[in-house]
């Protein structure tokens, strides 16, 4: 199939050709971000699919922040488009874990790492999500576990 990188861009190519203003201006801002971290540091370098992930998880998560922060102040407009950005991107991410499932792989997790400190429980808890679930939302179930 090809990096996510490359799904990115012709998704792109694809929404330009349909006029398709909301995709094009949200997979434009999607590869900008990506660009940026791949030059970011002392040397530009290629992102692997998980580093693409990573950033496209920022990216949603800055969508979903700022469509609550423009609900807030009453600009219903501006809501609703980026929460249709945050849609758009969320194509591209995993599924997102139900809170069973996340406390499930939470309570593995600390099991089999023996952490009773949050640090290491959640270095341990964050290899085993793997990008399936917010952090704010991991963190709360380990501190709810560990607590």
């Amino acid at each position: 199939m090809g990096s996510l990188k490359q799904r990115l861009e012709d998704d792109l190519r694809v929404a330009m050709k349909a006029r398709d203003e909301l995709v094009t201006s949200t997979l434009r801002m999607a590869l900008a971000a990506v660009r940026t971290a791949e030059v970011a540091g002392t040397a530009a370098r290629e992102l692997s699919d998980d580093e693409v992930l990573g950033v496209l998880t920022k990216e949603a998560k800055k969508r979903r922040e700022a469509a609550t922060a423009f609900a807030d102040a009453g600009r219903v407009e501006l809501a609703t488009k980026e929460r249709a950005e945050e849609e758009v991107l969320a194509g591209y991410l995993p599924a997102q874990l139900s809170d069973e499932a996340l406390a499930e792989i939470v309570r593995d997790a600390i099991a089999a790492s023996g952490a009773t400190a949050m640090g290491p429980a959640m270095k341990a808890v964050q290899a085993a999500v793997a990008g399936r679930a917010e952090g704010g939302r991991v963190a709360a179930e380990v501190r709810r576990q560990l607590g």
